[in-house]
């Protein structure tokens, strides 16, 4: 009845009454006829224990079901129906919930022992002291494994988003507890701790809607005017003829020191690398065969020795285009 209906507060009393134990309903009647009937002295007293234990122990199993049905509803809603689930990121939730019902057991515990008379305060006190002694020796390691959690509830990446740390790039594996696996595109397997990931700037390639391309070149100073004033419009025109795209800019972007720079900007409306390089080919190649049709030539790097009186003049005279620099020789 309750896996019919949309609210989840029945599904949960469901799995807790599934979860009720007959020992636990043997000792609540055990107890409650005792009380009913009058029961005194040391049956009595002895009924009362195991009520107590009983409740708590039933209680920590409710909390258990709890806990469980939390985290799959969380995981549910997070990443869909639970067949399609990241089973790449359950280390880390399996760590929550183990957590969280170390955590409950421990509690009731102690509420159990007090219950029953136990002098807990120095039990507390010695477990306090020795949790700090525990975490101050492996704080390395809970920091990454806090990292890890960071990681999977605030998502920056998951498995199979391809991101660039530093240097270092490549598709998501795995994300552990202490670390977090990437497979680079060279095929070898990067292994970052997870803290490191969390303090580090992360380029996440995988969640990019569009690719803005910023492309540049230069011409010749010595091509002719004419040609130089058509640049621009041709490469619009040039990138305008492409699929897939929408053209921002096209213009002779600066008068640089050995030849002119033109720059041309548009958006890929693609994130696929591959399709983004096929459009930069296909405008390469036009560019070429239109700067060769109006005549103009590309800017290269051009050596050449002056000759002065029929000698060799005393520097060799290397440039560029417009820029002269003076070479001495090594021996006058």
């Amino acid at each position: 009845m309750a896996a019919r209906t949309s609210a989840h507060w029945d599904d949960i009393i469901a799995r807790c009454i599934d979860k009720t134990h007959g020992v636990f309903l043997l000792i609540i009647s055990l107890y409650a006829s005792a009380s009913i009937v009058g029961a005194e002295g040391r049956a009595i007293e002895l009924l009362y224990k195991f009520f107590v234990v009983a409740v708590f122990f039933q209680a920590a199993l409710w909390g258990n079901e709890i806990l469980g049905y939390g985290l799959s509803r969380y995981l549910s809603r997070r990443y869909g129906q639970t067949e399609n689930t990241n089973f790449d990121a359950l280390s880390t939730y399996s760590v929550i919930n183990i957590t969280a019902k170390f955590v409950l057991w421990t509690v009731l515990f102690l509420l159990l022992l007090d219950n029953l008379g136990v002098n807990i305060t120095a039990l507390v006190t010695g477990l306090g002291i020795g949790g700090i002694a525990i975490a101050l020796a492996v704080q390395n390691i809970l920091g990454d494994i806090f990292a890890s959690l960071t990681i999977v509830m605030d998502k920056p990446f998951e498995v199979g988003d391809y991101i660039v740390v530093g240097d270092k790039s490549g598709t998501v594996e795995a994300v552990g507890l202490k670390t977090s696996r990437v497979r680079a595109l060279s095929g070898e397997q990067l292994i970052f701790p997870n803290k490191m990931l969390v303090e580090s700037e992360i380029q996440n390639f995988k969640r990019m809607q569009q690719r803005r391309v910023e492309f540049g070149f230069k011409v010749d100073y010595e091509s002719p005017v004419e040609a130089i004033e058509k640049i621009p419009g041709v490469v619009a025109e040039i990138v305008q003829a492409q699929e897939n795209i929408k053209f921002d800019r096209s213009h002779l972007a600066r008068l640089g020191d050995t030849a002119l720079e033109f720059t041309a900007v548009y958006t890929v409306l693609s994130t696929e690398y591959n399709a983004y390089m096929d459009i930069q080919q296909k405008i390469n190649f036009a560019v070429i065969r239109a700067l060769s049709e109006l005549g103009a030539s590309f800017s290269y790097p051009t050596p050449s020795v002056i000759i002065q009186n029929a000698q060799v003049a005393q520097g060799s005279k290397m440039f560029t285009k417009g820029v002269d620099r003076i070479v001495p020789d090594a021996a006058h």
